[in-house]
């Protein structure tokens, strides 16, 4: 008499190494992997930005070498989580999509911001609002153009995924750099973003997509942003910050070419974006009106 199996039961005599299953269909293009809970650039590399932008404010050459090599070491940091995560493959997977996207919206709430009393006290020769921000926007020009002269010297490697993971890191980086800085520019100006650390997270990295100042609007009805919780984050703002990411990142291929001709286009590139960012980003904000007194209530005792 014959002995019947299910067709899913195994064969006790088969001794073959069991096969991977197939995974399930699914509909439409395959997505980018979510980023783990962790995300960017988690509370060391957010000190080092601090402190590479407060370096990078400050006047005289050693100053903007120690940058420049604390520079280089932040993204080689953001390009080894990157590795650990997963989220760049030899194909490029990810550059300018939801996961780099996820990646910047998870870690502009980390982002070490000052108030006003405190970038006074830091630059206490600047004497007015102006005199500030110009402080400020060169320190974070010489930061982005540092980040991106790293990256081109990277292109001497002739490893393509290698290549790939700095090339998000520096994207990465310099996002956290100009966020910050926007953030920054709303404190001088006298008019911060309010709400918890994921709305006004949310708030600069949306005013940084469309490179302008925050939406005041908005910002009356926090909902008006989707900054409810963790990731729940609108598909409007989401959508502006992926093509903010796909641009940057497209923006910064020519930094892979070959030698230090790569570390020059970096440079200059990065250099010349994070200005003109800057530019607009001010003078949207100075049509704005900020409280009365804001300047001298936050004047150095």
């Amino acid at each position: 008499m014959g002995v019947f199996r299910k067709s899913n039961e195994p064969d006790p005599n088969d001794h073959r190494e069991p096969q991977p299953a197939e995974p399930p269909p699914t509909d439409g293009p395959p997505t980018d992997p979510l980023p783990p809970t962790d995300a960017l650039p988690a509370a060391r590399a957010a000190e080092e930005l601090a402190a590479l932008t407060e370096e990078m404010e400050q006047p005289g050459e050693s100053a903007r070498r120690s940058g420049a090599r604390r520079a280089a070491e932040l993204v080689r940091s953001v390009a080894r989580t990157l590795r650990r995560g997963g989220l760049i493959t030899a194909r490029g997977a990810g550059i300018g999509g939801r996961a780099l996207t996820e990646r910047v919206l998870l870690t502009a709430p980390r982002i070490p911001v000052r108030d006003l009393a405190t970038l006074r006290a830091q630059h206490p020769h600047a004497t007015d609002p102006e005199a500030l921000a110009d402080l400020l926007t060169a320190g974070a020009v010489r930061t982005s153009a540092a980040v991106g002269a790293g990256i081109g010297a990277t292109a001497m490697l002739p490893v393509p995924p290698a290549m790939l993971v700095e090339l998000a890191a520096e994207t990465l980086v310099v996002a956290a750099v100009e966020i910050k800085l926007i953030a920054e520019l709303h404190q001088v100006y006298g008019i911060p973003a309010t709400g918890s650390a994921t709305q006004r997270g949310v708030a600069y990295t949306t005013a940084w997509a469309d490179r302008r100042g925050i939406d005041a609007g908005a910002l009356a009805h926090p909902a008006g942003l989707a900054a409810v919780a963790g990731l729940a984050v609108g598909s409007e703002v989401r959508q502006k910050v992926r093509r903010r990411v796909t641009r940057s990142t497209l923006r910064k291929l020519p930094s892979l070419a070959p030698l230090l001709v790569g570390a020059g286009i970096g440079a200059m590139s990065n250099r010349a974006d994070t200005a003109r960012l800057a530019s607009r980003v001010r003078k949207d904000l100075r049509t704005r009106s900020a409280p009365p007194g804001y300047w001298a209530a936050a004047a150095p005792s």
